[in-house]
């Protein structure tokens, strides 16, 4: 899963590195030719992990980089051109901190008890994060809210400037991060603004063997499909 996302992001990144504690993760990298940096275990969340992976990283590359971009290892569905976006938020300089999203079409992923749901205001900013569906649809039957307005599902993967990176792992938890249990409300509630690029491509994350089998699900189907259009 790992040379999968890797290989991916690979498409669209000039550098990638793989950041782990796990000598056997570095191993299996190191098996397919990847890079990868050592972290310390001790990283209560990716945010951390990511800066110090970064600080390594500076120091082995000769390059200058404008942003940080943070891609889960379990998210194999990660395509390219989502990626191309991300790196998009940054071309006018005005952004320091950016994510992904994606327009839910379905009501079965409306009412997701897994999915984390976003609402943006006309800049394309986050205007909140939350496990609950946002925004609420009143007067109408849940069924129907579809049709009333566009909501967003929001997929992991952030982007920053270094500065924004340094900060934001700085930063001690905050209220609504702990009630959502969602790390990136600490940037809201401290005054940040995240820009999110909205992508048609879905991703799902795999905690569970439940997880894994649905990927690989979706993964055949997308394979047959390839196949057919040829």
């Amino acid at each position: 899963m790992i040379q999968w996302v890797y290989e991916a992001a690979s498409k669209a990144l000039n550098t990638v590195y793989v950041a782990t504690d796990d000598k056997r993760i570095a191993d299996v990298v190191a098996a397919f030719g990847g890079k990868f940096v050592m972290t310390k275990a001790e990283h209560v969340n990716g945010t951390s992990r990511c800066l110090e992976a970064f600080d390594h990283i500076k120091g082995i590359e000769s390059l200058r980089f404008d942003a940080v971009i943070n891609v889960q290892g379990d998210e194999p569905l990660l395509h390219p051109e989502s990626l191309e976006m991300l790196k998009s938020c940054f071309a006018d300089g005005e952004v320091d901190f950016a994510t992904l999203v994606k327009p839910i079409t379905t009501t079965e992923d409306l009412f997701s008890d897994s999915d984390v749901f976003v609402t943006l205001n006309k800049f394309n900013e986050a205007m909140y994060f939350s496990r609950s569906v946002i925004p609420f649809v009143r007067g109408q039957q849940k069924e129907d809210w579809l049709a009333h307005g566009t909501f967003y599902k929001h997929l992991g993967l952030y982007a920053y400037t270094y500065e924004a990176l340094s900060t934001f792992a700085a930063l001690p938890p905050s209220p609504l991060e702990m009630l959502e249990n969602l790390e990136q409300l600490r940037w809201l509630e401290n005054g940040g603004k995240i820009r999110a690029a909205i992508t048609p491509h879905d991703s799902y994350s795999v905690d569970t063997e439940t997880d894994l089998l649905r990927v690989r699900e979706i993964m055949a189907q997308q394979q047959v499909k390839s196949t057919s259009s040829k």
